[in-house]
């Protein structure tokens, strides 16, 4: 980090808009924020809102590229993965590569940004909160590759909770309904609706609850949260 700080530290993915924005902005009272996504100057422009922010540029599909940016991160206090990519279609209709692209960042960076960031992790007795989604339980038609990336972020992070318990990191589930955000205007467009985003869950309660989960001592965890509209039926 370009920056010391003795505030605890917190890197998000995702943080120039939606859900890690937010997170961000509920965050940055009490931890110097390493603002993740791929583009710098965006990043920038961002972490002057706060008072303790930095950016942590990468595209987090380069293994390389992730390795470099985390080089000299030696302690982490909490990693939230908010970054993810909304990809609609039937399953005949769908190509390789719109499967690869979703698993690509729905998961496989997740895993990758995770394993590098491990030890130091490991040394804060940090926690790491995966913003999942409501997909990640059930699945329906035209959901078959987002869901299918949440059923499988699930699975990673419930295997990295048993994994790191005896080396003390914390791993949240963290699973919202629709949010209000630029994603449900494209999954609205998919599904020829009119979109109000105050019918929606707003990406501040999804902060909240990331707020919950770290705000917790040594001696428990959030685990796993849901998170659902309160005024709308969707079975």
């Amino acid at each position: 980090m370009s920056t010391m700080t003795q505030m605890p530290v917190a890197l998000i993915t995702g943080a120039s808009r939606g859900i890690g924005l937010s997170i961000a902005e509920e965050l940055s009272s009490t931890h110097h924020l390493l603002l993740g996504g791929r583009d710098r100057a965006r990043l920038s422009t961002v972490a002057e809102r706060f008072r303790s922010a930095e950016p942590f540029a990468a595209d987090v599909r380069d293994a390389q590229a992730v390795e470099s940016a985390a080089a000299d991160i030696e302690s982490l206090d909490v990693l939230v993965h908010s970054a993810g990519v909304l990809k609609m279609g039937t399953i005949a209709e769908l190509t390789t590569e719109d499967w690869q692209e979703s698993f690509d960042i729905n998961v496989f960076a997740v895993a990758r940004l995770t394993r590098v960031l491990l030890p130091a992790l490991r040394k804060a007795r940090g926690q790491v909160v995966a913003i999942n989604s409501g997909s990640g339980y059930s699945s329906g038609a035209g959901g078959s590759i987002y869901s299918g990336t949440k059923f499988a972020l699930r699975a990673f992070t419930d295997a990295l909770r048993q994994e790191e318990r005896s080396c003390g990191v914390r791993v949240s589930s963290i699973h919202p309904g629709r949010v209000a955000t630029d994603m449900q205007q494209e999954l609205h467009d998919w599904e020829g609706k009119d979109y109000d985003p105050s019918a929606w869950i707003q990406p501040s309660q999804v902060a909240r609850a990331v707020r919950l989960a770290v705000d917790t001592t040594e001696e428990s965890a959030v685990e796993s949260l849901n998170i659902r509209p309160s005024g709308i039926d969707l079975s």
